[in-house]
């Protein structure tokens, strides 16, 4: 019995270990089979899972460089699993038809769908629920573009290609006409009629910004009527150089600066602002959304002091590294007891229990691109 109980302790840590670890040619086969679909874009899979990758902020503030290079960011090649697997309704014989229709070698769809499976298992409630919530909030658009295997990773024979296509539509039956797969026990909708949606003027995704270099490309893509040049501030109020202004003086006004090989900068100080972040982040969010975009409680700088409100500390978190700076502010400040607990020269973290009761908020934002 004894020589029983020491041999499991032996290889149960082993079978662990090969259940959450995954294996560097599994982890290049898809990121390089997800970069190649990534190219195609017009596909509700990608289009999912981008949103998401860019929700969450493990996309970063360029999203285009870590969709095609997730095998140089383990957190982020994690991340794209969970989105595919959410998108396929935490259901493994779905994931593992998305996963087919990547053209992944033959030998990489189970041990990727076993790890995917054994790591989020314990979030599918979860997961469900929130991407139910996405498309009642329009926080994904509800008609996406069709589910389809990209061109650009059609590389198998016609035969293996054939087949599967074929095993993709028995592993996901229940398909709806925008190509998004059906909750596990529901019924297709029917095709809805075509609608006009009425055309934005503008692209309102910040991500698009920092690949500008100069105010010219600003002009060109927002109006120069809507464009002003002024001396920026830092978030202590400080002047710091020049800046323009898109939008000045309106809930949308964000304020740029071109920094040359040191970044493009964007900062937001506006609540309802239409732009979408690139972490889901804006201005008036609670704290307890920031943390838990991080993933992490983290450290700020003491209230009415030098820096007062900013991140001191990410704690290793999501944004550690990303070029996001966040300034808070605390809306319920009246208590001079609660509120001397976080003010003065400190850092505090996040979790202190007088920071619950504050009512703190994103006061300030900026990205720089890195």
């Amino acid at each position: 019995m004894k020589r029983i109980i020491a041999i499991l302790a032996f290889i149960l840590p082993l079978t662990i270990q090969a259940q959450t670890k995954l294996e560097d040619k599994l982890a290049e086969d898809f990121s390089d089979k997800l970069a190649k679909r990534y190219e195609v874009r017009n596909d509700s899979l990608i289009v999912f899972v981008t949103e998401q990758m860019s929700r969450s902020g493990a996309a970063g503030l360029d999203i285009d460089k870590t969709m095609t290079e997730l095998k140089k960011d383990p957190a982020a090649l994690d991340a794209a699993l969970k989105f595919i697997y959410q998108f396929s309704n935490g259901n493994r014989q779905q994931f593992i038809g998305h996963l087919r229709a990547m053209n992944l070698q033959s030998n990489s769809v189970f041990p990727l769908a076993t790890y995917t499976v054994n790591k989020f298992k314990g979030e599918t409630k979860e997961l469900l629920e929130e991407k139910s919530s996405l498309y009642t909030t329009g926080a994904i658009p509800a008609t996406l573009p069709p589910l389809q295997i990209a061109p650009a990773v059609a590389q198998n024979n016609t035969t293996e290609s054939n087949s599967s296509a074929s095993e993709t539509s028995a592993a996901n039956p229940a398909t709806t006409a925008t190509g998004i797969p059906a909750e596990p026990g529901t019924t297709p909708a029917a095709p809805a009629a075509p609608t006009s949606p009425v055309a934005d003027e503008f692209n309102w995704d910040v991500r698009q910004i920092f690949k500008l270099t100069d105010v010219n490309q600003l002009y060109t893509m927002y109006g120069k009527q809507n464009v002003e040049e002024r001396t920026a501030q830092d978030f202590q109020g400080n002047d710091d150089g020049t800046a323009f202004y898109v939008f000045p003086d309106t809930d949308n006004e964000m304020i740029v600066q071109f920094n040359g090989a040191g970044g493009t900068s964007v900062t937001f100080t506006k609540e309802n602002s239409k732009w979408k972040p690139p972490f889901g982040i804006k201005v008036g969010d609670p704290l307890d959304k920031v943390v838990k975009v991080n993933g992490r409680d983290f450290r700020i700088n003491g209230f009415e002091w030098d820096n007062g409100g900013q991140v001191a500390d990410w704690e290793g978190g999501a944004f550690a590294g990303k070029g996001v700076n966040i300034a808070f502010k605390a809306n319920n400040s009246s208590d001079p007891k609660l509120y001397d607990q976080v003010t003065g020269d400190k850092k505090v973290k996040t979790d202190a229990s007088a920071m619950k009761k504050l009512g703190v908020v994103v006061e300030k934002i900026a990205f720089k691109s890195n």
